[in-house]
Parts: C-alpha cells; structure tokens; sequence
C-alpha cells in the first residue's frame, strides 16, 4: 500500500486533509455525461481510494448529472470523520450534455439542495462556485451576485466552506471581500502556468490550490519531454506530473480522478516519486517547449 501521507498535509478550510486526494468526475459516463459502463467498478474505486488513506474527495452534482454523487453516497456513506467532500455549484447540463450556466439564486440553491440529498449529508463541507462567463477558462465577470447566495446558504447552516473555481486573481480577490475563499479550483500543469501568481498569492495567506487537467493542454514536444523524464525515473507521466505539482507549492492539492483500480494506485504512488534536480530543471523547461 502507498504511503500517501509522505506528500504531506495542507488546511482546507478548518480542516486537515492529505495533499494527495481523489477527483469523482470521471466515475460519470462518456462526456461526464449519463451513468458510468461499470458502476460496481466505480464503487469500487472509491472505496480503495479511502482504504489507501484519501481524505479529500472532490464532486458535483453536475457530474452526470447526480450520478458521480449518487455513487460516492452509495460507496462511502456513513461518511468517515475524516473524510472531506468538495462540490462545485454554478452550472447545469444540457440535454445535450453541454455545460451550461446556473447563477441565478434559485438555480444555485436547488445545486445545494440537490448535492445535500444526494451525498447524504445535513451540511456541505466545501462548495465551490463554479464561475462560467467561459466554459473553456477562468474570464472577468462579476461574482457578487452568486456569491452572495453561497454567503447567504452558508450563514444557514447548509454550506461549511465556500472555494471559487475557473477563477481569475481579479475574481478571486472580490470573492474574499464577500466571504472566506477556503480554496481555488483551476486548470494548471506543467505546460500551463498561467497561475503561477495567484498560487504564489494562495500560499503566502494559507489558501489552498487545487489544479486539474495535470496532462490537461499538452503540445506532442512537452508531451515527449515528460514521458522522456518519466522514462528515466521508472514512473509513468501522469505520476512525475503529479509529483511534480506536489513540489510546486505546498498549498497545492490533488485531485487526479480515474475510473479504473490500476490508474488509481499508480496515481497514488506519486505521493512516494521523488523527483532529482536534473529532472526537475527538465520538467521546468516544458512551459515553454512547444
């Protein structure tokens, strides 16, 4: 079993959680969309995941929709003490499966109340506000509105703690005017650094980070680079990737998801990857490789 307490600790709000944790999306069906090929398969995923010491889970109700939570619930509840389960808020699916828009405070309240029946559980532990003026990434647009209803929710008992996610630094510094932003949800890897900043911002006042996509946006050159730098460790990309985030900062939480056993524990071995300086000064060089 792998050690997945070697990456370290970080706070998620009042909270204590292992930096290595474990993203739900993919439990869901083609496109994140409808029910997954094998649900006894994704039951299973998420039991291991806890079995092998995770302690931070991240969904929506969104994802499916209700299915990925409908499957944590029916894998995991009662919930652990230990366990905390993030949520995102904001967007609705289309018939199509496209990835809408939900910032009016009846849509965001029924995404609370949904994710609350679904899971299980009397009170949220992290609800991140989805922010949607692009689908594809973080762009300006007012929050107060949205936030203001988590705000509001959150003084109601039903949300514990409340994150933002695609945000921009501008978005992220009118939300913790409204509330205390426990954490921030984008896309950054090692080909993608557009974040370097805000995560530098993060750490300095003991806000967590939480990047997804970690192979996420790769050119076929960096793609190269990083599998010639795995290669030579004896690990697999997505694991130097992921050990390489867990060095990045140490405000950084992981969340890689994966439907299958296999990815699950290679993954997680990567809290176990040391990564030497030669290949650290390789892995630094793919941000601008192209």
């Amino acid at each position: 079993m792998t050690d997945i307490a070697q990456a370290g600790t970080f706070q998620l709000g009042d909270r204590t959680v292992k930096r290595l944790g474990y993203g739900a999306m993919q439990l869901a069906g083609p496109g994140v969309f409808g029910p997954p090929r094998d649900r006894t398969a994704a039951v299973a995923v998420l039991r291991e995941a806890v079995a092998q010491g995770v302690d931070h889970i991240d969904t929506s109700d969104f994802y499916g929709p209700h299915v990925t939570n409908r499957i944590i619930r029916e894998a995991l509840h009662p919930y652990a003490d230990e366990l905390v389960i993030v949520t995102k808020v904001g967007a609705r699916r289309g018939a199509d499966a496209s990835w809408n828009p939900a910032f009016s405070a009846a849509e965001l309240t029924q995404a609370v109340h949904d994710n609350l029946r679904n899971l299980g559980v009397d009170a949220l532990d992290v609800v991140n506000l989805r922010l949607m003026f692009d689908v594809h990434g973080p762009a300006e647009g007012p929050i107060e509105a949205p936030l203001t209803v988590l705000a509001d929710l959150q003084r109601q008992g039903l949300i514990r703690r409340i994150g933002l996610s695609n945000a921009t630094p501008r978005q992220v510094a009118e939300g913790r005017r409204i509330a205390e932003i426990v954490c921030v949800q984008n896309q950054y890897n090692l080909a993608h650094r557009g974040d370097d900043a805000l995560i530098d911002d993060l750490a300095a006042s003991g806000t967590a980070y939480v990047p997804f996509f970690p192979l996420g946006g790769f050119s076929p050159l960096q793609s190269d680079t990083l599998s010639a730098v795995a290669s030579r460790l004896g690990a697999t990309p997505m694991q130097v990737a992921l050990a390489w985030l867990l060095r990045r900062s140490p405000n950084i939480l992981l969340i890689p998801g994966t439907s299958s056993l296999g990815h699950l524990r290679e993954n997680l071995a990567a809290a176990e990857l040391r990564l030497p300086e030669e290949a650290l000064a390789a892995l630094d060089r793919i941000a601008g490789a192209q």
